[in-house]
């Protein structure tokens, strides 16, 4: 660290990545490991390490309470999904460490290119009473005519 700055602006990255996270699920791989390289200079393996530490702590724990008070959380499939990360970060990491830095930043911008791609081409998807997702919602919209 370089000074009172620096931690101001680490600090704030936090808090914006923290903001995303809570409304989109998001964090490590699309806000922190782009502002670590393209601000603060990190190569994108340290920033990806680094990313990785951040989602060590609890830091997920406030927003979590929140989506349970509202009914908006399934514990088992978070669970579930929580032990293929434990296992899969691992098996990143030692990816990450046996391909080029090279390599590494084009397969992040591949998989940042399929996610976008993703969310602007996809059909609206809406979640009907009772769990189910409603491919069509435009349809539903409108109640039928009498």
């Amino acid at each position: 660290m370089t000074g009172l700055p620096e931690v101001l602006k680490l600090v704030a990255l936090g808090g914006i990545a923290g903001v995303l996270s809570g409304m989109f699920g998001i964090g490590g791989g699309l806000v922190i490991v782009p502002a670590l390289v393209l601000m603060f200079g990190f190569d994108l393996k340290t920033a990806t390490g680094t990313s990785l530490f951040v989602i060590l702590l609890p830091t997920g724990l406030l927003g979590v309470l929140e989506y349970n008070k509202t009914g908006h959380l399934k514990v088992a499939a978070g669970l579930l999904i929580a032990i293929g990360v434990f296992v899969g970060a691992y098996f990143g990491a030692k990816i990450s460490g046996a391909i080029s830095a090279t390599t590494l930043k084009r397969c992040y911008a591949i998989f940042l290119v399929i996610v976008a791609t993703y969310f602007l081409l996809a059909p609206s998807l809406e979640q009907k009473p009772g769990g189910s997702v409603d491919q069509n919602p435009s349809a539903t919209d409108v109640p039928a005519a009498p």
